[in-house]
């Protein structure tokens, strides 16, 4: 990569950025269309194709959604990197003897942010003023939560003052940094670093690459990421947070952080036990909605999401359940994250009792009301084939916190009934038939 384009894989994001003055993101105003489905004015403009999962933007509204840290029952899983080290067999955090290199794995809402601060936190030296303790993010957006989070934390720490090094923020040539955190995105913490030499490198002390799977997705992050991990002295401790553990996070990991603890939080299996699954034969668009109707005749639904493929099927079914006298909300594509958040948060709070959206909008949303989840198209991937994750973690929206869920798959072709039945063979679970058109049957499936 030329030494003058560190950045062109952030160029994008951060070039709508007007003013670094007002470090904060924007509350977006929630209001109905004239079909009364609730959404966020916006003014991004993308086409109807298949919705692509944008890991940064997932990440950044997990965090903006999450009020409560995620309850995990599973074991930690600490491998410690040398057998013959006098630390290997230790069984507490003391005996660690911290601060070593560490690399951490553990889903979202389950702290990890909170870690990394508190660390950054206890190592600095206030009556120093420079760069000491330097954080990656891999966007502009996730770079001021972090920094949100770092400021509320430290907020009885007044000496402590915090930089964001994104572009934007200009700074004036040959200037240095008096903030003792500085945070931001790889390609201008390297310009800052190197080019304009805003930090002196050889003075940080802690160094955390955060979001290390979005950031492997982001192209030129890696280089970026190891270059200025390069420049660090020998004694900076280094921190690795990802939420996955993919094989090329793995790879990343062992370049940027040289002898690490590993702390790995197993992610907790969703289970099929508490939800019944069904299938209702359809053969148009149109049956399937006037399914949908049956079902709501017959049963009380206390709160609904449905998934579709496409943010055009999903934007035609809310509408017509809007005319239908439901309270939607629509969760498509093309909003802001902040703006999904905000609609993700009134469904949360009941103001709607129907969430229609598609796959790629709705990952990690808890919401205890949800008692049915309707598969408005049964989930495949890119290639055609049955998704049995998306379709694990769809229907897992229901049966949480211990209470019993209701699956609902609506079936329109020979193609969709063999991709469920494919997915019915992957579970080894029984998926039954249901007529929409028998009250009676209805009603039993409710009780």
């Amino acid at each position: 990569m030329a030494t003058d384009s560190w950045a062109l894989a952030v160029d994008e994001q951060e070039a709508a950025v007007k003013s670094m003055t007002n470090l904060q993101i924007k509350e977006e105003k929630v209001k109905a269309d004239t079909n009364g489905i609730i959404k966020t004015s916006t003014t991004a403009e993308k086409t109807d194709e298949e919705e692509k999962e944008d890991r940064a933007a997932q990440s950044l509204l997990n965090k903006l959604i999450r009020s409560n840290l995620v309850d995990n029952t599973n074991q930690v899983e600490v491998l410690q990197r040398d057998p013959n080290s006098p630390l290997y067999s230790v069984k507490s955090f003391e005996e660690l003897r911290l601060p070593q290199n560490l690399i951490a794995q553990s889903q979202s809402g389950t702290g990890k942010t909170a870690a990394f601060v508190l660390a950054m936190l206890s190592r600095v030296e206030p009556a120093d003023r420079y760069p000491q303790c330097l954080c990656l993010s891999p966007t502009y957006e996730l770079a001021l939560q972090t920094g949100n989070v770092i400021e509320q934390m430290g907020k009885f720490y007044p000496e402590l003052k915090l930089a964001y090094a994104v572009r934007g923020n200009k700074l004036e040539r040959g200037q240095k940094i008096s903030e003792q955190i500085v945070i931001g995105t790889p390609g201008t913490v390297l310009d800052w670093c190197s080019k304009l030499k805003f930090i002196d490198p050889k003075k940080i002390k802690v160094f955390v690459l955060d979001e290390a799977d979005v950031m492997i997705a982001t192209q030129g992050h890696q280089d970026q990421s190891i270059r200025i991990q390069r420049m660090l002295p020998r004694n900076c401790q280094m921190l690795l947070f990802s939420a996955t553990f993919e094989d090329s996070v793995w790879k990343f990991a062992q370049k940027v952080v040289p002898d690490p603890n590993v702390i790995k939080l197993k992610r907790e299996e969703e289970t099929l036990d508490t939800i019944k699954q069904y299938y209702v034969l359809c053969s148009s668009r149109d049956e399937k909605f006037q399914a949908l109707c049956n079902l709501y005749g017959a049963i009380t639904i206390a709160q609904a999401m449905i998934f579709c493929h496409t943010r055009k099927t999903a934007s035609w079914l809310a509408a017509e359940l809007s005319k239908e006298g439901h309270q939607v909300a629509l969760l498509s594509g093309e909003m802001m994250v902040e703006q999904r958040a905000a609609v993700i948060e009134r469904f949360r709070e009941g103001k709607e009792k129907v969430l229609v959206t598609t796959n790629v909008c709705a990952r990690g949303i808890d919401v205890e009301q949800v008692s049915v989840v309707i598969n408005f198209d049964i989930p495949v991937d890119k290639d055609g084939n049955p998704d049995n994750e998306t379709y694990l973690h769809r229907i897992g929206r229901t049966g949480r916190f211990g209470k019993r869920g209701l699956a609902v798959n609506m079936v329109d072709s020979k193609h969709s009934m063999n991709i469920l039945n494919r997915i019915q063979e992957h579970f080894n679970k029984k998926i039954e038939r249901l007529d929409t058109d028998d009250l009676d049957e209805i009603e039993k499936i409710a009780n």
